[in-house]
């Protein structure tokens, strides 16, 4: 189930109504929490609540905070209907009381996905491997985790984008190869190994990053390894 940018001003404004679409919502995140799964329910349920705070605070859908979500007409429709609400202080305070309610059942599973986020992170260990070079904008992340021996290994390049004033680095990876790694064939060797193969940097930034858990790969360990490794690249 997902939930529309704007699922708290569409249909009936009615709480019961609203609080049911909210809570079934909810369990389908919580479900995949339950599974160790965070991605992408965590990072689209805060988008939905930092939009109700935006809401709350503003009284109002500032169009800057959906660049990507909404155009001119659907925000031209929004600010009509707003307009009617300010007229109406009964429908305004259902309004209130949905978006109150709202914002405390999704910051209690927000929480949840961020204490698993949390206990991911502490176990994961990255490194480099072999030297550096000056350019790091592209190269390699492998990855293991659990009593694996298999290691996954991913080409990366640093992508930059732009909000409001500021700009910020992001990692777009594309899967290369597996590799097993045992103690001859070290992380070292693995890295030559792809360089054979891949010529078209022939001294690449390599890191291996390790996690002892044995979690979902795509949902949660995959992007808290790209997250980790962006810091690490801006250090």
């Amino acid at each position: 189930m997902v939930l529309s940018e704007t699922w708290f001003l569409e249909g009936y404004l009615d709480f019961e109504l609203q609080k049911y679409r909210l809570l079934a919502y909810l369990q389908e995140v919580n479900k995949h929490f339950n599974e160790t799964k965070l991605y992408p329910q965590l990072s689209d349920i805060i988008f939905h609540y930092n939009n109700l705070i935006s809401f709350r605070d503003n009284k109002k859908l500032l169009q800057d905070n959906f660049p990507r979500q909404l155009d001119a007409v659907n925000m031209q429709q929004l600010e009509l209907v707003y307009s009617r609400m300010l007229a109406d202080d009964e429908l305004m305070q259902e309004l209130e009381r949905i978006t109150g309610y709202a914002l405390a059942e999704m910051k209690s599973t927000i929480d949840s996905g961020a204490e698993i986020y949390e206990i991911v992170e502490k176990q994961l260990h990255i490194e480099s491997v072999g030297i550096l070079p000056l350019y790091k904008n592209e190269g390699y992340m492998l990855l293991r985790f659990g009593s694996y021996s298999e290691v996954r290994a991913y080409a990366y390049t640093v992508t930059l984008f732009e909000h409001k004033d500021a700009r910020y680095k992001g990692v777009k990876m594309n899967y290369v190869d597996r590799f097993e790694k045992t103690v001859a064939n070290t992380y070292e060797h693995i890295k030559r190994d792809i360089i054979r193969a891949i010529r078209t940097l022939p001294n690449p930034a390599v890191y291996c990053i390790e996690s002892a858990l044995n979690v979902p790969l795509d949902e949660t360990l995959l992007p808290i390894a790209k997250r980790m490794l962006v810091r690490q690249l801006a250090a």
